[in-house]
């Protein structure tokens, strides 16, 4: 379930303007525990699913790769959010039953 989490976030991470690996590490909540080795299996998973693209471009002398959400990438986010209620759901019924027991 994290998964979904983690793909929901870095996706939102980059729909406003193209990023790239650190600065999407720094801006995606911290009580995720995104790490860049988690990080780019993730970006090459949802480039290849079409989600995303990637570029490179010199900084400072060095290449770095920027990526760019796609089309399919926001049909990704607003699935995410659509099952929301869903999720809401199964956690207060865990939350609950959780409780209860007690």
């Amino acid at each position: 379930m994290k998964r979904g989490f983690l793909e929901a976030c870095v996706l939102a991470a980059i729909s406003g303007e193209e990023s790239y690996g650190y600065q999407i590490v720094k801006d995606v909540p911290a009580s995720m525990g995104l790490t860049e080795s988690t990080l780019y299996p993730l970006l090459k998973r949802l480039e290849k699913a079409g989600c995303i693209t990637a570029r490179s471009a010199e900084h400072n002398g060095r290449l770095r790769r920027y990526y760019r959400i796609t089309d399919d990438g926001r049909a990704r986010i607003e699935e995410f959010l659509a099952e929301w209620p869903s999720v809401r759901e199964i956690y207060t019924y865990v939350e609950g039953a959780h409780h209860d027991a007690r």
